[in-house]
């Protein structure tokens, strides 16, 4: 079931071939991690990007207060991994955290870049797969420095309401940039 889901995530994205595909999925493997597990810590190099066939996943780093920060959220049907490690090589500044009960596919980078090499169609998914994470940043970063905390609010319930439903509030103020108690101040509002 969950290599459907991803077989449908990929072809939603590009268009494939069914032997493409199936060589493309055959790259990833299953996993299953329960609530608190980390899948990467600060120092590590990230190694595999995640498929979330079913859970959740949060990509956090701590700040110089010593809080930790919400950068990314993964729900299902959506890739996870800490990009800048991957791409530089370098260890990561970030840790990748299983939020909810979880099923997913990994591949590692370097089968990633592989199927890169030798499926073309795989290097415009990784295009796509980057334009919508520079989009997300630069959107978030943006909300960051043009909105208040009540705006932040009403655009993560427009755009992202699983956010607010499924995950604690520590969680949620941490992404929006807020302290809990101003969450719960405005939660009453809203």
């Amino acid at each position: 079931m969950i290599y459907e889901q991803l077989g449908h995530y990929i072809k939603k994205n590009i268009e494939v071939s069914d032997e493409d595909l199936n060589t493309i999925i055959s790259y990833f493997k299953p996993l299953k991690h329960n609530k608190t597990d980390l899948l990467l810590s600060q120092g590590q190099t990230s190694q595999y990007t995640y498929y979330v066939g079913k859970g959740c996943l949060r990509i956090y780093f701590i700040n110089e207060e010593g809080k930790d920060v919400t950068r990314y959220i993964a729900f299902e049907n959506q890739l996870a991994t800490a990009l800048v490690s991957c791409i530089t090589g370098f260890p990561s500044t970030e840790y990748i955290q299983v939020i909810e009960k979880s099923e997913l596919l990994c591949i590692s980078h370097k089968d990633f870049n592989h199927l890169i090499n030798i499926i073309p169609q795989w290097r415009e998914f990784y295009c796509k797969y980057l334009e919508k994470a520079y989009v997300n940043n630069t959107n978030r970063l943006m909300s960051f420095t043009t909105l208040n905390a009540l705006e932040r609010y009403n655009l993560l319930l427009k755009i992202n309401p699983k956010i607010v439903k499924r995950l604690p509030n520590k969680i949620v103020a941490s992404y929006i940039n807020i302290s809990q108690e101003t969450l719960s101040r405005l939660k009453s509002k809203v």
